[in-house]
C-alpha cells in the first residue's frame, strides 16, 4: 500500500496504472476478540447474499488490508461500518479511530446510526462530532424480490418509514452524508428520499446491488439507476458486485460498471474493494486490476475520478473536516 500524498498529475502525465492513485471508498476491518459482530459470530449464520459467511469469521486488521492491497497504489481508504454490536454504535467508532492513531489507515469512516430508534439524533450528533467520521450507514428494511415490491408500502424501517424518515431528516444539520445499501427495486424509494432532502448527500453503495445478471434483471436495474441519476444528490460505488459462485472478471461485471458510469458520470463514481468481504470470490487484485481493465478505454481525467478524486472529494480526504 503506497504511503504519502497522491499525485494526480503524475498520472495525467504518463496513463499509465501504475501511476493512479486509489482510494478505496468501502473497505472493513474487524477484531472479533475485542469487539461484537452479531452476524460473524452467532449461530446459526444469517442469511448472506454471497452464501456462507462462515470463511470471514476471522480477524482482519489493518496489516491483513494492507497484505491484500499491496500491489495497488492505494493512497488513502474508508472505513465502512461492520454491523458492530448494535447496542453500541459508538463503540464501534471509538476503536476505528483508535486503529486509524496507530495504524495511520483509514483515513476516514462511515458509522452506524439506527434512523428509527429513540436515540438517533443523539448518535448522529455523537458520530458527527468524531474526527474521522463522514457519514453514516443505517440499512433499511425492504422486500427480498422485485416482484414483491409495492411503491405504496410503508414497511416499519425502510425508507418510506416515517419513523425511519424523521431520524434521516437529522443528517442534515449534521454535516454528514448517508450510506444507502438496498437492492435495486428499491431505488424509487431512493430517488424519492434524495428528492425531499436535497441538501443531504445519499452514497449508493454497491451498485443498487446488481445480483440478477439475467437480461430482464439488468434491464430493470439500468431503469431503476437511470432513474436515480436524475438526483443531483446521488453518488455511486462501484464495488459489492460479486455474484454467488463465480470469479469477479471483467466480463462478469464489465457491462454494470460502465452503465453506471454513463448514468452518473464519472464525477459522481468511486471505486472500493469492500475487502474483506468480496474476497470471498476475488482478491484484492482481481477486483482493482478489473476495474482498471474495465475503465482503460476512459478519459485519463474520468478515471482518475472514478479511482480517487470523487471519493478524495466525498470524505474530505486531505483537506481536514
Amino acid at each position: 500500500m503506497t504511503q504519502g500524498p497522491p499525485d494526480p498529475a503524475r498520472f495525467l502525465a504518463t496513463g499509465r496504472d501504475a501511476d493512479l492513485p486509489i482510494v478505496d471508498a468501502h473497505h472493513h476491518l474487524w477484531d472479533l476478540a475485542r469487539n461484537r459482530h452479531p452476524w460473524l459470530q452467532d449461530e446459526p449464520p444469517p442469511p448472506f447474499r454471497y452464501g456462507d459467511c462462515r470463511a470471514l469469521r476471522r480477524d482482519y486488521l489493518a496489516a491483513d488490508y494492507r497484505r491484500d492491497a499491496a500491489n495497488q497504489p492505494v493512497v488513502a481508504t474508508v472505513y465502512m461500518e461492520a454491523e458492530h454490536d448494535p447496542a453500541d454504535p459508538l463503540r464501534e467508532t471509538r476503536w476505528v479511530h483508535a486503529v486509524a492513531a496507530a495504524e495511520g489507515l483509514p483515513h476516514a469512516m462511515a458509522g452506524a446510526a439506527f434512523l428509527d430508534r429513540e436515540d438517533a439524533a443523539a448518535v448522529v450528533r455523537a458520530q458527527a462530532a468524531m474526527p474521522l467520521v463522514r457519514s453514516l450507514r443505517h440499512k433499511p428494511r425492504g422486500v427480498t424480490r422485485p416482484a414483491e415490491y409495492d411503491p405504496a408500502h410503508r414497511i416499519p424501517g425502510s425508507l418510506r418509514c416515517p419513523r425511519w424518515r424523521a431520524g434521516y431528516r437529522h443528517l442534515a444539520d449534521s454535516g454528514l452524508h448517508f450510506e444507502l445499501q438496498t437492492p435495486w427495486w428499491h431505488l424509487p424509494d431512493a430517488r424519492e428520499l434524495a428528492r425531499d432532502f436535497p441538501g443531504t448527500l445519499i452514497v449508493l453503495n454497491h451498485l443498487g446491488l446488481p445480483a440478477d445478471r439475467s437480461e430482464a434483471g439488468l434491464a430493470a436495474w439500468r431503469e431503476a439507476m437511470a432513474r436515480l441519476s436524475e438526483a443531483p444528490n446521488v453518488r455511486v460505488k462501484l464495488s459489492g458486485i460479486c455474484v454467488p459462485g463465480r470469479r469477479w472478471t471483467p466480463a462478469l461485471n464489465g457491462w454494470v460498471v460502465r452503465e453506471a458510469i454513463a448514468l452518473f458520470g464519472a464525477e459522481r463514481c468511486m471505486v472500493a474493494s469492500n475487502f474483506p468481504v468480496d474476497g470471498l470470490l476475488a482478491t484484492f487484485d482481481e477486483i482493482l486490476d478489473g476495474l482498471k481493465a474495465i475503465t482503460a478505454g476512459l478519459p485519463r481525467a474520468d478515471r482518475l475520478r472514478i479511482f480517487h478524486g470523487t471519493a478524495a472529494e466525498t470524505y474530505r480526504l486531505g483537506s481536514g473536516r
